[in-house]
């Protein structure tokens, strides 16, 4: 099977030492990206850890796929104890950071410790540099990226950095890299901030004895030549889809369509782009580089769930000032979904829909704990009672948009997801709105006959997040080009992001999480009997913990 290649590199930043490993059996079994850090994360992170406690680890990997010259493979992953949801998460960013990551010859770095003093950590094809950063703290990531630029001719495709809100904790801080990619969902950038390390370096010339097939460029020369509507809107393509069936979220979830949606739709978004934008290698370009010169800001995006979060969400019909929120997030280092959730609960609390001042002051106060940004960086679940608002959570983690009050399938997937309220873990949303062939698509409501399905498309994704290959590779990366890519047959292939998952699971149970936390703010028609027919399909315990077995099996 294709795997990826090269030595575990451990960083423990407090002593400032390193260590190199072999995990050749490691990467053999679990191919790279989320299977690998997942394994390393299992064995070599305390189950009882404080996500901010130096043993807390980050493992960044990347797979097979970024030795490719293939549409679909600009992207990397890192891993750790998620402060906002405390289970395991692994986070994806695209961007152009992954080769860069691929060229030190590393198959995993894990970074460790706490400094005392603010750093950027350098990993290169010939070793580890520690460098103290007093000069940047409290910096803003483009802040980050210019230093490093004007200092050592870092581009932003070389480094992962985090923005004020690491640096504070905030829960739900992003690490981004490429000037606006983020490895956004679950707070990885706070357990950097939390280590001392306000960015990483990536940057080598080393090589992989990796020989991907032919059949990346058949899929490159699509993904290059196929007219595709992301191509121009991306994924804000989806908004109207969303709107009409009754899943775009609006007004803190109080409602599902929004009557000002043609103001942040694909259309609107697509007004504003003015050029192409791509990850790595990547001829799909489904990324938006967008600008307004009244408003003077430059952005990439928004994307569809920043649209529902900054937009409709908080009843904000105004593309160009969910460009600025956007901007805020990317510069400030806050993922875009959870933070406009937040913002939306508390402008739902304080009777100040559609108040767009109010909301960029209130993102930057919780990206600096000022005022009443403290106490809404700690995320929905943490303070909707306080805030007397519905708690909009799976496992702490805030909601995007694909309501499952409309579609059923996503709503269990939500519940499922090791991440929480995740619409990438699964991307259960595509058949039911739906966006596969009508063979493969559900009916919207009911949960019968999804469960298998849905454990199926988990298995894939994870796969994919370890191959890595973008989610939107789509109909261009079928069940049948994994196979000839990776070299194994596709039940083998879901074999391995099985136990990907199980491994995931078992870490989160014995962190506390059962049935209990597989859970919705809302009731759906035979929820029970589906997620009972999703445990025994995944072979675990009704009480939603995964058996010792089958763990050792995994390992």
């Amino acid at each position: 099977m294709l795997h990826a290649t090269g030595p575990l590199l451990t960083v423990d930043v407090g002593s400032r030492e390193t260590e190199l490993e072999d995990i050749d059996a490691v990467l053999e079994a679990f191919i790279g990206g989320r299977g690998v850090a997942t394994r390393l994360a299992h064995e070599r992170i305390p189950f009882g850890v404080d996500p901010f406690d130096p043993t807390n680890s980050l493992f960044f990997t990347t797979g097979p796929m970024q030795i490719s010259r293939m549409s679909f493979t600009g992207r990397m992953n890192c891993t750790g104890v998620s402060p906002l949801t405390g289970g395991l998460l692994s986070s994806n960013a695209g961007g152009f950071l992954s080769r860069n990551f691929a060229a030190t010859g590393y198959g995993a770095v894990q970074l460790t410790g706490e400094s005392d003093d603010l750093l950027v950590v350098h990993v290169t094809d010939e070793g580890v540099e520690f460098e103290d950063v007093p000069d940047l703290e409290g910096a803003a990531v483009p802040e980050v990226e210019a230093s490093l630029d004007e200092e050592r001719g870092f581009g932003s495709e070389h480094l992962a950095a985090i923005g004020p809100a690491g640096e504070n904790r905030v829960r739900f801080a992003a690490i981004v890299t490429s000037s606006g990619r983020a490895f956004g969902r679950g707070g990885l950038g706070a357990v950097l901030g939390a280590k001392g390390v306000k960015a990483i370096t990536f940057d080598g010339a080393a090589s992989h004895d990796i020989d991907v097939p032919a059949i990346q460029t058949e899929v490159h020369r699509e993904a290059a030549t196929d007219d595709h509507i992301m191509k121009r809107q991306g994924t804000a393509s989806i908004t109207d889809l969303a709107n009409e069936v009754r899943a775009l979220p609006t007004r803190y979830f109080a409602e599902r369509s929004f009557e000002g949606v043609e103001g942040i739709n694909g259309d609107a978004v697509e007004e504003k782009k003015y050029r192409k934008g791509t990850c790595s290698a990547c001829a799909f370009a489904c990324k938006l580089p967008t600008r307004d010169g009244e408003a003077n800001i430059e952005t990439e995006g928004p994307e569809f769930e920043t649209v529902m979060a900054f937009g409709s969400n908080q009843a904000v019909d105004d593309v160009v000032a969910v460009m600025k929120s956007n901007e805020l997030c990317d510069s400030l280092g806050m993922d875009t979904i959870s933070c406009g959730d937040v913002v939306a609960a508390y402008l739902k609390a304080e009777g100040e829909f559609g108040n767009v001042d109010l909301v960029h002051e209130t993102v930057k106060k919780i990206a600096y704990r000022e005022g009443v940004g403290d106490f809404l960086a700690e995320g929905v679940d943490r303070i909707a009672d306080e805030l007397g608002v519905e708690n909009w959570t799976v496992k702490g983690m805030e909601f995007p948009a694909h309501d499952g009050r409309a579609l059923h399938g996503q709503g269990l997937a939500f519940a499922t997801a090791n991440r929480g309220a995740d619409h990438m873990y699964a991307e259960f949303y595509d058949y039911e709105y739906p966006l596969v062939s009508q063979e493969e698509a559900f009916p919207p409501e009911g949960l019968e006959g999804k469960a298998s399905t849905l454990v199926a498309a988990e298995n894939a994704n994870a796969v994919k997040d370890s191959g890595v290959v973008c989610k939107f590779s789509g109909s261009y990366v079928t069940p049948e080009r994994l196979e000839a890519l990776f070299g194994a047959d596709y039940g083998d292939l879901l074999a391995v992001g099985a136990r990907i998952v199980d491994l995931e699971r078992h870490f989160n149970n014995r962190r506390g999480f059962d049935r209990g936390d597989d859970t919705l703010p809302y009731g759906l028609p035979g929820f029970d009997e589906a997620l009972s027919t999703y445990y025994a399909e995944r072979g675990w315990s009704d009480d939603g913990t995964v058996p010792e077995a089958r763990v050792s099996a995994a390992v």
